[in-house]
Formats: C-alpha cells, structure tokens, sequence
C-alpha cells in the first residue's frame, strides 16, 4: 500500500504544531557564526519532555552543548559542598543561629521528615535550599527531570561535546559571600515562605510559566523573585543574576568564536530583564532573534 508523502508531510507539520513550546528560545547570531539561548528549569515532571521540535532541531544542528554546569559531575558538587556550605570540624549551624531561628528550623526540618542533628554541620543557606528543594519534590517536580538531564541524555546520544559556562565549586562559591547575618536572614525568609505556602506558589508559577512558554508569566515570576527588600530577593537579583549574566556573556562570546553552532541551555531567569543574556549579547552586537 503506498502512502502519499503530502499526506504524511501534513501530520507530520500537525504534530509539531500540537506539540507544546516550553521555555524561550533565542537565536543568536554574529560574523556567519549561530548560536541558540533556550531557557530551562532544574527540576520538572517527564510529562514535559520530549521538548517540542523547534528546540529539538536547533539541537540536533547545534555542534556543541553548552549548560551551566555539567549536572553529571557529583565528586565536583561534593567538594564544592566540603569547601563553601559546611563548618569546619567542630563548629555547628547551632552556633550560627538565634535560638528562635533554631527553634523554627528544627520545626521546619520536622514537618519535613528531616532531623538536625545529622545536617548541623550545613549552613544556614545550604539548609534553606534542602527543604525548598524537599517541598518542590513533594509536589512532584523531580531535579532528575530537570530539563539539563534531558539536553544532556540528548547530546550524548547525538555525540556532542558538552562546554561549562561555570562550575559547581564558583556556583557555591557566590552564597558563601553570605555573612552569618545574611544566611540567617536568608534561612528565616524561606522558612516563613515555606510555611505559608509562598515558596512552592512562586517555584510552581515559574515551572508552570516555563511549561506554556508563557512570557508575562515568565517575567512575572523573575519579578516576583527579584523584588522585594529581602536578602534573598536581592541576592537573587545583584549575585545569581546581576554578577553572572555578564559574565555567561563573555562565556557565550568566547564559545561562538571557536563553534560554528552551540546550543546553551541555562536557567529561565538568564533570559528575562533588563541584565539578561539576550540583552548583553545585544549590547556586544550580535543579532538576538526571539523565536519564542
């Protein structure tokens, strides 16, 4: 039985336009040279994936993978985590902290099924990122599922080399420029947006955002986590954003000079605001084209 090409060529451009955009996706061009900006989330259900066929072909061209940081790489994550969120021998997190704050994480850590007394040794920042990370997997959002995983599952099989922009021992590096009175200010302002159910509502509006590639809500969500007169607001805004999207810049800059075509995936809130990526690359005159 013989099939009409057309026919097939028609269901085949149906399904791609049923097919869900998640995320945004740029591409960047300079001197012949292409590169593709596609913001991910770390954590995220399988129900997500594949990524619809616009990503999946600007990575399939793509000649290099280039992500954050190479999530596969646990020894280095656990030397970062030796050398930036834990105390020396001998000193503890109770040393650090008010007895109210004390009493309010040890509640904390009981709600969640956890106990201090094998964690004391972590600071308070590293702390307040376990139990976000704790209630974000209760609702059932899975950093297995995060969408780094799946570029890197995907690269692999298409024998990509992987660039880093950074590394796991930089990434920690930026909270230990917390001193004592920031993390515990930092580690009290998630604990009360924990229990008042904020914390999950603004991780959930930004993967939700992410899910429909749903710009307002994207920029909605960016907004909500850098404003506000927090400690974590601000670090969220001057250090995880403000410090490293100009230099991911310079990093993406260096990549397209030697590679005809990467694709880098970094984190959603990179490509949204006045600093983002998209925007310095402009600024460093190369041609930035939204394609969603």
């Amino acid at each position: 039985m013989s099939i009409n090409p057309h026919l097939s060529e028609g269901a085949a451009a149906l399904a791609e336009q049923a097919a869900p955009r998640r995320g945004a996706l740029y591409r960047v061009q300079n001197a012949g040279k292409t590169s593709y900006l596609f913001g991910t989330v770390h954590v995220g259900k399988q129900a997500f994936f594949p990524l619809e066929p616009q990503v999946t072909r600007a990575l399939a061209d793509s000649t290099t993978l280039v992500l954050e940081l190479d999530v596969r790489a646990n020894d280095q994550f656990q030397r970062a985590l030796a050398r930036y969120a834990r105390y020396a021998p001998g000193d503890s997190v109770r040393r650090h902290l008010s007895p109210e704050t004390l009493q309010l994480l040890e509640q904390a850590m009981a709600r969640a099924g956890m106990s201090l007394a094998g964690m004391e040794q972590y600071k308070p920042w590293l702390l307040a990122n376990i139990l976000v990370g704790a209630e974000i997997e209760r609702h059932g959002y899975a950093r297995s599922n995060g969408v780094e995983q799946y570029l890197l599952s995907t690269a692999m099989r298409q024998r990509k080399p992987l660039r880093e922009l950074e590394s796991a021992d930089y990434q920690l590096s930026l909270f230990d420029t917390l001193d004592d009175a920031q993390q515990e200010a930092y580690l009290r302002e998630n604990l009360a947006e924990l229990a008042s159910g904020v914390s999950l509502k603004k991780t959930a509006g930004l993967i939700d955002a992410w899910s429909t590639a749903d710009a307002p809500g994207i920029k909605a969500a960016w907004k909500t986590l850098v404003s506000g007169d927090t400690v974590s607001a601000a670090f969220m805004e001057r250090t995880l954003l403000g410090k490293r999207n100009p230099e991911m810049a310079a990093s993406i800059e260096d990549i397209m000079k030697t590679d005809q075509v990467a694709f880098v995936g970094v984190g959603l809130l990179h490509l949204v605001g006045d600093n983002s990526l998209p925007e310095l690359l402009r600024e460093r005159g190369y041609q930035v084209e939204q394609l969603y």
